[in-house]
C-alpha cells in the first residue's frame, strides 16, 4: 500500500485535479487502493491567512471569501455530475458559513490568537479534500473523506504542533482497518489536541501528514506529488540548468530541505527515516517522469555534491568582545535565550579565539533578538566586556550538500573559487563535522549569480556558461559573432562551454538579454529593439545584470572604452580586447589594469593586441613564467607594412603597392596611419612591457620610412600625389637592396631594455627574408633559444584571424573560470 500526497498546485485547478484523478486511477489498477493526502488549493492558505489578518485589523474580507467559494464551486461544476452536486455544495456552504462566522468573531474582538488562526487555516484542507473525495467517488461509493484532526493528536503548540506519535498511529490504524477496501482521502496539514481543538503541523505540514500515515500503516512508499520533477540540483527558477536527482539519501534530502529546497518539508522525513520507507517526489504535470527517490540505501552517484540550496532572506547578528574569551556558558546563555523566545537560529559560526559569535536568523526576528540580547547581557555591555550586537540584513545563505563531500579534499576550495572569481564576498561560513553541508552567507543581490556560478563549477557534466558583453560591431565584432555561431556545437561538445552573448553595443545602439541574444539575426535585433548607445550606461547595465562568469569584449579601436576598464575589473568582470590603446598608453595605466585584474581574480587577455590571431603574447608570457630570460625580440608586427614590402619588387612603384594594399583593405582609410609606424610602436611597447620593461611611448625610437613631404600632405589624395613625386626615394632603396641581394623589411627590435623601429635590409640568412603576403613574424632570442631563435609566424592582419584571436581569449577565460 502507498501513500499519495498531492500539493496545492496539484489540486489548484480543474486541469490539475483531472490529472490527479488519472494518477489515482492508475495506482488503483496497479497496486490497489492508496491513501490520498491532500493540501488546500494553491494560494488558499495564504488567502485564509490574509483574511484573518484583515479581520483582526478591522478590515473587510468579503471579496476574498467570495473568491474562495467560487474557486471550489467552479471545480465542482466542471468535474462533478449534476445530480451529485447539491449535497457537495450544501456541505461546502456550511463550511464557508462557519468560516465567515469565525472571521466575524475575529473582526468584533480585533484579536487573532494562534489557536484561532489554526482553525481558520484548516478550512483550506477540509474544503479541498471533501470536494475531491466526492469527485473521485463518482465511480465508486467506496471513497471516504477523513478529517486528519480526528486521528492525528498533538500538543497545543498552535501553528507548529508536536505529534503524539504513539496515540496517533493507533488512531490511524483503527481508522484504516475500519474502512477496509475503501480509499481514504485525508486532509493534510491539520490535527487536533487532547481537547479536540484544531492544530496545524507547520509549513509544509501536508507532507508530514503523509509521512505520519505512511509510518502508522507501514506503507511500502510515500509519493509526494508536486509541480517539479523531483528534488533538483538547485532552484530551477534561479538556475536554468538545474536537473533532477534520481535518488538521494534521507540526510541529503534533509539538508537540502532545511536550507530552502521547497519540494519537501523537513519533518516529513523523520517518520519515514525511522522505518526506512522510501519517499518519491513526482510531478503531477509530468506523471511519466520517474522523479527522485529519497531512501536509506542510496547508491553512490559519483557527484561531488548532490545539490545547492539557499535561504533567500536572512539577517545576521554578530557579538564580539574580550569578555567572551574562555567564558564558560556564554553561548549557552545566548542560545537558551533565543530558544525560550522561539527565535529560530539558522546558522552559527564562531571564531577560534572565541572573541566573536555570528548567527543567522529570519529578518522578522532580528529586532526582537537585538532587544533580548541587550537585556540578557546588560551588565556585560555596560562593563564593555562585549560590544553592542551588530545587525546586518539583505543577506542570503547558499549551501552545498552531499554525502560525497565527506573526506573529499578540494570541495570547499572549489566553492570559494567559484564565488571569488565572480566577486561574491562571503560574510560567514559554517560547516558541520558530518561534512554533509557547507553553508556561506552572501549578499542577497549576489544569490542568483552565486547559485549559477557554483552550479557550473560542481556539475562538470553540464556545459559551463560564459556571459559575454561585446562592444563594437565592425569587421572584427561581426566576424566574431559569425564564428561564435558556427562553432557553438563544437564548443559545447569538445570544450563543455556555452558562450552567451548577453549584451551588444556600438556607437549608435545597444541591446541586452540575460538569456542570450540570437546571433543569427543580431543586426535586426540591435536595430529594432536596441536603445540609444551610452557607454557609461552599457557598463552600468552589465554590472547590474550581475551574471556569473562575465566577460567584457572590447572589439573597438577607441579610447573611450579604456576609461572604464578599471571599473569593469573592479566589478569582477574579465576583459578580452583587441584594442591596443589601453596597454600602450602610460605605463601607470598598464600596471593599474594588471594589478586590478589580479586583485579581483579576473582575467585580462589581449593576444590580438600584438599579432592578431598569432600566439605572440602567450608565447612571451610562457617563456617568462618558465624562468627563461629574454635577450632580444625582433619582429615585423604590421600586416599592412609586411604586405607592402613583401610585394614591393620588380617594376611596381611604391605608390602603386600602397594603393593596392588600401584597395585590399589592409590599410586604414589614411595609409599614413600605418606607414608612420604608430601602430607598430604600440605593439612593440606592449611586448617590451610584458617582457618586464617600464617603458613609455616616448622611449621607443622610430625611424620613419616616409619623406616629410608625404607625412605633411593635407589630404589622402595629396599624400598619393606626393608619394608619386617621391618615387625616386623608394626606387633607390629598392635597387640598393636588390643589388646587395637583400630585401626591405620594417623591423622592430627590443634589446637591452630599448626599442628601435626602422626600415632595414636583410639577407637570406635572416629569418625575416622569406616573409610573404601580410604575415607577421617575431623572433625570440632567450637563454634557452640562443643559437636558434624561437620564431612565430603567420597572418597578422584581417578580421578573420583577429576575431579568431578574440574568440580564443574568450575560451581561455572559460578554462580559467571552471
Amino acid at each position: 500500500m502507498k501513500i499519495l500526497k498531492f500539493g496545492g498546485t496539484s489540486v489548484g485547478s480543474v486541469e490539475s485535479i483531472s490529472k490527479l484523478l488519472q494518477i489515482i486511477e492508475k495506482e488503483q489498477k496497479q497496486s490497489g487502493n492508496p491513501v490520498i493526502v491532500l493540501s488546500a488549493m494553491s494560494g488558499v492558505t495564504n488567502l485564509l491567512s490574509s483574511m484573518a489578518d484583515k479581520a483582526a485589523q478591522g478590515g473587510t474580507f468579503s471579496n476574498e471569501l467570495k473568491e474562495l467559494e467560487e474557486r471550489h464551486f467552479d471545480v465542482i461544476k466542471e468535474l462533478l455530475a449534476v445530480p451529485r452536486q447539491n449535497p457537495v455544495f450544501t456541505k461546502l456552504r456550511i463550511l464557508f458559513n462557519e468560516l465567515e462566522d469565525l472571521l466575524q468573531g475575529v473582526l468584533i474582538l480585533r484579536e487573532l490568537t494562534p489557536r484561532t488562526r489554526d482553525l481558520v487555516l484548516s478550512y483550506g484542507e477540509r474544503c479541498s479534500t471533501f470536494m475531491i473525495s466526492k469527485i473521485a467517488g463518482q465511480k465508486s461509493d467506496e471513497d471516504v473523506y477523513v478529517n486528519a484532526a480526528d486521528v492525528i493528536k498533538t500538543d497545543s503548540s498552535f501553528g507548529q504542533a508536536r505529534v503524539n506519535m504513539e496515540l496517533t498511529e493507533l488512531l490511524i490504524r483503527d481508522c484504516y482497518n475500519s474502512n477496509k477496501g475503501k480509499m481514504l482521502f485525508v486532509t493534510g496539514f491539520i490535527a487536533s489536541n487532547d481537547e479536540g481543538r484544531i492544530t496545524t503541523l507547520g509549513r509544509g505540514g501536508s507532507d508530514y501528514t503523509a509521512a505520519i500515515f505512511g509510518s502508522a500503516l507501514n506503507a511500502e512508499e510515500i509519493e509526494i506529488w508536486t509541480d517539479v520533477n523531483g528534488m533538483m540540483t538547485a532552484d530551477p527558477r534561479m538556475v536554468k540548468k538545474a536537473f533532477s536527482l534520481p535518488e538521494l539519501s534521507y540526510t541529503e534530502a534533509m539538508e537540502l530541505s532545511f536550507f530552502g529546497a521547497k519540494v519537501i518539508y523537513p519533518p516529513t522525513m523523520i517518520p519515514a527515516f525511522m522505518k526506512k520507507i522510501p519517499i518519491v517526489i513526482r510531478n503531477t504535470f509530468e506523471p511519466e517522469f520517474p522523479g527522485s527517490v529519497i531512501k536509506h540505501d542510496c547508491e553512490n552517484s559519483g557527484l561531488a555534491i548532490k545539490g545547492i540550496s539557499s535561504i533567500n532572506d536572512i539577517s545576521i547578528i554578530n557579538i564580539e568582545g574580550s569578555g567572551m574569551v574562555g567564558k564558560a556558558g556564554f553561548s549557552g546563555r545566548l542560545f537558551s535565550l533565543l530558544a525560550r523566545e522561539q527565535i529560530n537560529v539558522i546558522l552559527i559560526t564562531q571564531s577560534s579565539s572565541e572573541h566573536s559569535i555570528t548567527f543567522a536568523i529570519h529578518p522578522s526576528d532580528a529586532a526582537r533578538a537585538q532587544h533580548l540580547i541587550g537585556q540578557e547581557f546588560e551588565l556585560e555591555l555596560l562593563a564593555k566586556k562585549i560590544e553592542a550586537p551588530v545587525f546586518e540584513q539583505g543577506l542570503s545563505v547558499l549551501a552545498i550538500v552531499g554525502e560525497n563531500m565527506k573526506q573529499t579534499p578540494g570541495i570547499s576550495g572549489k566553492l570559494f573559487h567559484a564565488l571569488g572569481r565572480n566577486g561574491i564576498n562571503v560574510r560567514a561560513i559554517a560547516q558541520g563535522s558530518s561534512e554533509y553541508n557547507i553553508s556561506v552567507v552572501i549578499s542577497r543581490e549576489d544569490l542568483n549569480k552565486g547559485l549559477n556560478a557554483v552550479h557550473d563549477a560542481f556539475f562538470v557534466e553540464l556545459n559551463k556558461t560564459l556571459h559575454v558583453f561585446c562592444l563594437g560591431t565592425g569587421n572584427i565584432g561581426t566576424t566574431l559573432f559569425k564564428q561564435l555561431l558556427e562553432h557553438k556545437d563544437f564548443l559545447q561538445k569538445h570544450n563543455g562551454i556555452q558562450i552567451k552573448v548577453v549584451g551588444i553595443g556600438n556607437t549608435r545602439k545597444m541591446f541586452f538579454d540575460a538569456e542570450g541574444i540570437e546571433l543569427e539575426n543580431w543586426q535586426d535585433t540591435l536595430q529594432k529593439e536596441g536603445e540609444p548607445a551610452d557607454l557609461s550606461h552599457f557598463v552600468e547595465r552589465m554590472k547590474s545584470m550581475n551574471l556569473p562568469n562575465c566577460i567584457f569584449a572590447d572589439n573597438t579601436a577607441s579610447l573611450k572604452p579604456i576609461e572604464f576598464y578599471h571599473e569593469i575589473f573592479s566589478s569582477n568582470i574579465s576583459i578580452v580586447t583587441c584594442n591596443k590603446i589601453g596597454n600602450s598608453s602610460s605605463f601607470g595605466q598598464y600596471k593599474l589594469f594588471r594589478d586590478t585584474a589580479r586583485l579581483h581574480g579576473v582575467d585580462f587577455f589581449y593576444e590580438t593586441n600584438v599579432g592578431a590571431g598569432l600566439p605572440i603574447v602567450k608565447t612571451l608570457k610562457d617563456l617568462m613564467i618558465s624562468g627563461d630570460r629574454i635577450l632580444s625580440i625582433e619582429a615585423i608586427l604590421s600586416g599592412t607594412i609586411s604586405y607592402i614590402f613583401n610585394n614591393y619588387k620588380g617594376d611596381i612603384t611604391f605608390h602603386d603597392i600602397v594603393k593596392q594594399a588600401q584597395e585590399k583593405g589592409y590599410t586604414e582609410p589614411d595609409p599614413r596611419d600605418d606607414l608612420r609606424g604608430t601602430d607598430f610602436m604600440r605593439k612593440m611597447l606592449i611586448l617590451a612591457r610584458d617582457a618586464g620593461y617600464e617603458l613609455e611611448a616616448a622611449d621607443v625610437e622610430i625611424k620613419s620610412m616616409l619623406p616629410e613631404s608625404c607625412l605633411n600632405a593635407e589630404t589622402v589624395d595629396d599624400f598619393y600625389k606626393t608619394l608619386q613625386a617621391e618615387n625616386s626615394f623608394f626606387e633607390d632603396m629598392k635597387k640598393q637592396a636588390e643589388n646587395e641581394k637583400k630585401v626591405l623589411r620594417y623591423i622592430g627590435k627590443l634589446e637591452n631594455g630599448k626599442v628601435k623601429i626602422g626600415l632595414q635590409m636583410v639577407d637570406d640568412a635572416h629569418p625575416f627574408y622569406a616573409l610573404s603576403g601580410s604575415d607577421n613574424i617575431i623572433s625570440f632570442i632567450t637563454d634557452r633559444y640562443k643559437e636558434r631563435p624561437m620564431v612565430v609566424k603567420g597572418p597578422g592582419a584581417g578580421a578573420e584571424v583577429t576575431a579568431a584571436g578574440v574568440f580564443a581569449d574568450i575560451v581561455h577565460v572559460g578554462a580559467n573560470k571552471f
